[in-house]
């Protein structure tokens, strides 16, 4: 739905300097602030001190409300995040939580001070509370931010604010996630900034507003005063470290430590070359009945010391998955934070000011309001980032120095699944509700030199963590059959993807049906590609077993163990819908893992052994994946092994179309080349010219950038299984689109150098040569 409605755009937040921002304050809002020669006197162990001190502020809030909190989300997951801000609200610390929310905490600071500086008015012991996406704060209405202003001798010094993702907060669907939804108004509603807290008071009457949309009241409302016991916690711990140090000394040190890590960031990219990446996503349905795919398209640009992301192309908003601009924000944080800062303070105000973002209003990541985005963060925004991640990987591996830094993407989404139902366990029943959280054991991309961490989380939230599952099935009545890792869900590659896991569970302890609300993606095309050739992680599958009682199975003595020992029969969840699971029924969730680097044919044999006998590998995936043959005992079969893989290169060879042009190209001396990534090395032209691309294993020359346009490389398009065991779903379960396995190959030695699933019309930007220049 791309309508605006009028008057709508007043909530449209969008970052402000702070000579913006002053042209909307009252002259009874005085700021505290410093000059640059204050900024610059302070001395290198003040600084550290006093820096490391606030980062130790921000900590200690993330204590706070962790320990205040009763919701899994935030004890368990560490779905939250917090910071503080300068006296504009630029974000000078963050946490190392959900990272995504640093995309959007300062945009609430700056609408606050635009649009709440006169009335209300901004005063000490104020705190605001703001569920409105397009706003900021968070990146869909379940994530709520409560922030305050903090005064020093009456001046507006700073601010500091927590943030966490609420389990329900009201509209249709169970968990505010409503699968059919069209519009915003079949969701949580937004909620623009108000003032909870007035003179250090909560007001009740906000409060009960607030709770009496939840179905979980008494969670929401304790969320509530967690978060307000975090600010207050930062609030005391700021004012004591400006009683020890001064006033202007602590803001002189915020202030440089976003100036340090925007002058890091733009040292490191200066080192690298000038160039355009390119990435294409898509997220499979869009609504409950929606069988589209809906792409998000990217050209990432580098120049000197700054960066532009360019979503130009993207598909227009639909259904339920769309995010905000804070979503599209936070989804490039997600990815530029341990990708291109890992090794930089996570100063964010500084940061954020090396890129610019480049989006059509009324598109799947930059939608405009009424649009439906309760699937924000873990739909288009999570892959925005995915697809930030696969640029700036691209760039990064072309540098020695700082291709450590690459990695293949990630579990690509979050497999969401909400339960509720009566708990009939005491005396009365009961309502729960709960998000299964166990996908949060998402699989890690490989790197250059290292497979992905298997089950080691999510990219967004470096801190997560699984629920402990006997505590699941004390807080609600449900027992779990198994969780555990699965084999192949790593995407095969010279270096292996991180495996994912699944969940079973019945429901126990109730008798009568939950209600099921599946979202997700992912489950027709790639979502967590490889790079450099290494194939994509396996596809998602969500199954729920009907008529059966899986508790029979227990009377006969079976510990059911697979899907094919319950019986019954299988229902395929779809991406987006609201359905049910009985007493005695299954559900079943198989969630991504990561995509794989390097062609997995030039994984070592030995690595694969031993994946086999870890059980990260099948022995299909061993062979058809890897061309690694196993002896009677188990162990490698050398000879085995060299034959499988020349057979699996001739298959290569006989399926493949050579572009026209490549068979002209001779071998070349790569003596002087310079690395582009795993498989190819850019050289320079006899005349001097832009240069010669070739592969990096047999010198074959695969373009002349001053004649081509594109890689001469060999094609193949097959069905998705030809990737591999890793494909547990059938596309055509979930979507109209043809979808294909698509592989591109060195025509000289038949190294893969491209492997993903896409649908037909995928562009291939693994083909083009433009990315090359610089």
């Amino acid at each position: 739905m791309s309508m605006t409605i009028p008057g709508s755009e007043v909530y449209a937040s969008r970052p402000q300097s702070p000579e913006e921002l002053q042209k909307h304050l009252p002259a009874s809002l005085r700021m505290h602030t410093v000059t640059q020669e204050q900024i610059d006197a302070v001395d290198a162990l003040t600084y550290e001190v006093v820096r490391h001190r606030l980062w130790s502020v921000t900590e200690e809030m993330g204590e706070a409300l962790k320990r205040m909190s009763g919701s899994p989300i935030v004890t368990d997951a560490n779905d939250f995040d917090f910071a503080i801000g300068d006296e504009f609200g630029q974000e000078v610390q963050v946490g190392l939580y959900n990272t995504m929310l640093v995309g959007a905490v300062d945009l609430a600071v700056y609408w606050t001070l635009q649009h709440r500086a006169t009335n209300p008015g901004i005063a000490e012991g104020d705190m605001f509370l703001c569920n409105d996406p397009w706003v900021g704060g968070g990146l869909h209405q379940n994530d709520v931010i409560v922030y305050q202003p903090v005064f020093h001798d009456g001046q507006l010094f700073a601010w500091t604010s927590a943030i966490c993702h609420e389990p329900d907060l009201g509209g249709v669907g169970l968990g505010s996630f409503s699968p059919a939804a069209q519009d915003v108004f079949s969701e949580s509603l937004p909620t623009p900034p108000v003032k909870v807290v007035r003179g250090f008071e909560l007001q009740d009457d906000i409060a009960d507003l607030w709770t009496r949309r939840s179905r979980v009241p008494m969670l929401v409302g304790l969320d509530l005063r967690a978060k307000i016991g975090a600010n207050n916690v930062g609030r005391t711990r700021l004012h004591e470290v400006i009683e020890r140090y001064g006033a202007d000394t602590v803001k002189a040190v915020m202030k440089r430590m976003m100036a340090d890590s925007e002058s890091r960031l733009r040292s490191k990219l200066t080192e690298l070359p000038d160039g355009t990446w390119k990435a294409t996503g898509y997220q499979d349905q869009s609504h409950e009945g929606d069988r589209s795919l809906h792409k998000i398209t990217l050209a990432m640009t580098k120049a000197g010391d700054h960066l532009t992301f360019d979503f130009t192309g993207t598909d227009p908003q639909a259904g339920v998955i769309n995010c905000t601009y804070a979503g599209m924000r936070g989804g490039v944080m997600l990815a530029l934070l341990p990708i291109l800062a890992n090794d930089i303070p996570w100063s964010a105000g500084g940061l954020m000011r090396c890129f610019d973002l480049v989006a059509e209003e009324g598109t799947i990541n930059n939608a405009t309001f009424p649009a439906a985005v309760s699937r924000g963060p873990i739909g288009p925004a999570w892959l925005t980032g995915t697809l930030v991640a696969e640029c700036l990987s691209q760039m990064l591996d072309r540098s020695v120095d700082l291709g450590k830094s690459v990695q293949a993407s990630c579990c690509g989404t979050w497999d969401t699944a909400v339960i509720a139902g009566l708990d009939e366990r005491g005396a009365q029943p009961v309502p729960f509700l709960n998000i299964l959280m166990e996908p949060m054991a998402g699989g890690y991309g490989a790197r250059p030199t290292v497979d992905g961490m298997d089950t080691g989380g999510l990219f967004c939230i470096p801190m997560g963590r699984i629920p402990d599952t006997e505590m699941s099935e004390f807080l609600y009545p449900m027992l779990v059959l198994w969780r555990r890792e699965e084999a192949d869900s790593g995407g095969p590659g010279r270096q292996r993807g991180g495996v994912s896991a699944s969940l079973a569970m019945t429901p126990l302890g109730t008798s009568v049906p939950m209600g099921l609300v599946f979202a997700s993606a992912g489950k027709a095309v790639s979502q967590n590609n490889g790079l450099s050739g290494g194939y994509p992680g396996n596809t998602g599958l969500d199954v729920l077993v009907r008529d059966v009682n899986v508790l029979d199975r227990f009377a006969e003595g079976t510990m059911p163990v697979g899907l094919d020992a319950i019986g019954g029969r299988v229902e395929i969840g779809q991406n987006y819908s609201q359905t049910y699971v009985a007493p005695g029924e299954v559900l079943y969730m198989h969630w991504q893992g990561g995509g794989g680097y390097g062609d997995p044919l030039s994984r070592a044999p030995q690595a694969v052994v031993d994946d086999l006998r870890s059980g990260k590998v099948s022995p299909e995936a061993a062979e058809k994946s890897y061309g690694v043959r196993v002896d009677a005992g188990g162990g490698l079969d050398e000879a085995g092994t060299r034959q499988l893989r020349r057979e699996l290169l001739e298959q290569r060879r006989s399926r493949s179309v050579i572009d026209e042009g490549a068979s002209g190209y001779p071998v070349l001396d790569l003596a002087g080349g310079r690395r582009i990534d795993d498989n190819l090395v850019q050289l320079p032209a006899a005349d001097g010219g832009v240069g010669l691309v070739a592969c990096a294993h047999c010198g074959q020359q695969l373009a002349d950038a001053a004649h081509d346009d594109r890689l001469r490389l060999a094609a193949f398009d097959g069905v998705p299984g030809e990737a591999g065991p890793q494909v547990t779903s059938d596309h055509a379960n979930y979507v109209d689109d043809d979808v294909v396995f698509r592989q591109f190959c060195c025509p000289g030695c038949w190294t893969a150098l491209y492997s993903s699933i896409v649908p037909v019309g995928h562009p291939d930007h693994a083909r083009q040569i433009a990315v090359l220049a610089g």
